[in-house]
């Protein structure tokens, strides 16, 4: 058995590794990453619109600085003009073609970026999603727009946003004429980022936006149920493996055992014929015939056989190498180990008294010392093997 569960604690080191490092990567790619400047899509990309109260009458402008396609960076400036005076610049997500494009976002949580502003001031960022139930495509005043502030000074302030707490602004609402309690929104056909002036944004006053590092974060918690259902199904696994291996392996052991312990009883291995020393004989067919005894103990062979104890105690030792407390438990034990294996109706109590022991859990507790499991589970394990030998006393009489 030690073998065995040296393999298996082998196999639990690996498993326990394999898990761990399965783990690792299953973990590291729930965490989404997607860096919006530049587009990373070969089949997209970014075009770069800006945007005014122009169209209301206002007079603010917005112009494109040049800058890389890392950063989007607008100039702009807010006049008085406009009941609503407003400017920005946004992203356009369209094919090779310039057909738009539109993108599933919804398994993304948060979106960070670096804003630097001149001067500080809120800035107000949108991402316009298209609506099945009521937008029109390409027309984004059909789009919803949900929407946050975020602050931003001209040494650049790193800012992360919850999009599930993005706000939708009421006019949206008033123009599809639909209910205020229908804030919920999905970004899943996302096709426009928004970035904007906001009401306290300074008037009268040239201005710029930059943004850069731009970039939405997520989980993707199919990972995690998957390493769940990994470890799971891996820890089944050993357990079943470890369970019928165990039985297999414990099953050979007693199957060994026995075979080896039977012979053992009385004096079939003696080095020297019985017969030639009676006194020997005498000490040896006494024990083996009334090991049931449960009175029976060292001066009670010495009274009944006439024998010394050093007598006794050089036999056992010199033909069997046991003391004689050993010796008996193993006559008591194996003749246990047989009754349990061949009367299935007999309970454990029952043969544990018949065998010599008075004390039932002390008879538990050798048992299990001797071979390494309870007498239910020896039991279970001895029905499946053929039957077994001639008990310790026939042993004797067949020997004598």
């Amino acid at each position: 058995m030690q073998e065995f569960y040296k393999k298996a604690l082998l196999a639990l080191i690996f498993l326990v590794v394999a898990d761990a490092l399965l783990a690792c990567v299953l973990v590291y790619q729930s965490f989404l990453s997607l860096s919006l400047l530049p587009a990373n899509d070969a089949d997209a990309r970014w075009q770069y619109n800006t945007y005014s109260d122009g169209d209301s009458g206002g007079t603010s402008t917005s112009r494109l600085h040049d800058s890389s396609r890392e950063r989007l960076r607008f100039d702009f400036r807010i006049t008085d003009q406009s009941r609503y005076p407003y400017a920005g610049a946004g992203l356009l997500l369209v094919d090779s073609k310039g057909k738009l494009v539109h993108v599933d976002w919804s398994k993304y949580q948060t979106v960070s970026f670096l804003a630097k502003c001149a001067p500080a001031n809120s800035m107000f960022l949108v991402m316009s999603t298209f609506d099945k139930n009521f937008s029109r495509v390409g027309d984004f005043h059909t789009y919803r727009s949900p929407g946050t502030y975020f602050s931003c000074t001209p040494r650049g302030v790193p800012v992360s946003l919850d999009l599930n707490r993005f706000s939708q602004p009421d006019w949206w609402f008033v123009q599809m004429n639909l209910d205020l309690s229908r804030q919920s929104y999905t970004l899943d056909q996302v096709a426009k980022v928004l970035f904007g002036t906001s009401g306290t944004s300074p008037h009268n006053v040239d201005s710029y936006l930059e943004v850069s590092e731009l970039t939405l974060h997520g989980r993707d918690y199919r990972y995690l149920i998957a390493l769940g259902v990994a470890i799971a199904a891996s820890c089944a696994g050993f357990a079943t493996w470890f369970f019928l291996a165990h039985t297999r392996a414990l099953t050979a052991a007693l199957d060994l055992k026995m075979k080896k312990d039977l012979p053992l009883l009385a004096y079939r291995q003696l080095t020297l014929e019985p017969y030639k020393d009676k006194e020997k004989a005498s000490v040896l067919r006494f024990i083996a015939t009334n090991y049931t005894n449960p009175d029976l103990d060292l001066e009670c062979v010495v009274n009944q056989t006439g024998a010394n104890r050093n007598k006794v105690n050089e036999v056992l030792k010199t033909e069997l190498d046991m003391t004689f407390t050993s010796y008996l438990n193993k006559l008591r034990l194996t003749e246990a180990a047989r009754l349990l294996a061949e009367k299935s109706s007999a309970t454990v109590a029952e043969i544990a008294y018949s065998v010599g022991y008075a004390n039932v859990s002390y008879f538990n507790k050798l048992f299990k010392e001797e071979y390494c499991c309870t007498p239910k589970a020896f039991r279970t394990i001895a029905n499946q093997q053929p039957p077994a030998a001639s008990s310790p006393a026939e042993t004797v009489k067949d020997t004598v």
